[in-house]
């Protein structure tokens, strides 16, 4: 059975940063998709970044490319994804939540497996 741990996450400033990472366990393939959603007040769950095995590419909505950033890494068996976001602005504020799939479609109902959610706030 496969487990998502999240942390990181917090309050930052308009144009500050924070780190979220997420370790994952006990996946049963080595073809899968992990990344992020995040979830604002009032809105649909999203998707905001993600690996695919299958081809090795690394995939970010249009409303954080070129200020989130993606990285995955194999740490004592576990994987462990780690999501940088930089130049942060008021409407990143949501829950994001860390999701795992043996498939390749990257939407909230093709998910095998969540995290918790970790709320990030974003003050001005």
């Amino acid at each position: 059975q496969g487990q998502l741990v999240e942390s990181g996450g917090g309050l930052a400033q308009v144009g500050g940063s924070l780190r979220l990472s997420c370790a994952a366990s006990g996946l049963i393939s080595d073809t899968y998709a992990i990344g992020w959603f995040r979830q604002a007040p009032g809105k649909e769950r999203e998707g905001v970044s993600w690996f695919n095995s299958n081809n090795g590419n690394t995939y970010y909505a249009d409303s954080v490319k070129g200020r989130f950033t993606f990285s995955k890494d194999n740490v004592n068996g576990k994987i462990m994804v780690n999501l940088q976001m930089n130049s942060l602005k008021s409407e990143d504020t949501a829950v994001y939540y860390c999701a795992a799939s043996y498939g390749s479609y990257w939407s909230p109902e093709n998910m095998d497996y969540w995290g918790r959610g970790t709320l990030v706030t974003v003050s001005s």
